[in-house]
């Protein structure tokens, strides 16, 4: 009777702590899926914004149209990888930003290419558009860094021990980072 007693209690007590750790997981899980709609939501406003900037450049008389197909087609291609907040392994964080840089580079060669151009550099609209633009840039680099942040909560919480076997049991995973683009840490070479 006494060892039921005590078999009965330990499992009192690995559920007590089980329950506590298992309700904390849920929360930091519910903190990683609420920034990654953050981080979506300024991709998303970036991704609106390109149609408005093209259709701007595009009056600009003899303006590349190569330059247009391939941010339009980046576009493309970056709101077509969707991620779901339980989808965000390393991998998929990895594909997702990917096409998201394919999308940055084409819009960087169309504001390179429009130097070119006084009249579109003045056209009142395009400047607007410019520093929406910028403004979403950076707001996608602040939602990233803070998506980082509460990932990196989630994961040292998940993998510490005796959390580590509770989240195995209850199938937490570690999610992905977001990281620096390839070749980011090489400083952009200038020319006069």
């Amino acid at each position: 009777m006494r060892k039921v007693l005590l078999y009965f209690f330990g499992l009192l007590v690995l559920a007590s702590q089980t329950s506590c750790g298992y309700n904390t997981m849920v929360e930091l899980d519910e903190q990683v899926s609420g920034q990654w709609g953050q981080v979506q939501n300024a991709y998303q406003r970036r991704a609106d914004l390109v149609p408005n900037l093209v259709n701007t450049v595009k009056g600009a008389a003899n303006f590349e149209k190569e330059t247009l197909t391939q941010v339009m087609e980046a576009r493309a291609q970056a709101t077509s990888v969707n991620l779901n907040a339980d989808q965000l392994t390393p991998e998929n964080i990895q594909k997702f930003q990917a096409a998201q840089g394919q999308l940055s580079g084409s819009l960087s060669r169309l504001l390179a290419t429009v130097e070119a151009y006084p009249d579109l550099k003045a056209n009142q609209n395009f400047l607007e558009l410019q520093a929406q633009l910028e403004g979403t840039e950076n707001r996608i680099s602040v939602e990233r860094n803070k998506f980082n942040t509460v990932v990196q909560e989630y994961n040292t919480y998940i993998r510490s021990f005796p959390r580590n076997i509770y989240a195995g049991w209850f199938d937490f995973e570690k999610k992905g980072y977001f990281e620096a683009d390839a070749g980011a840490q090489k400083a952009p070479t200038v020319q006069f």
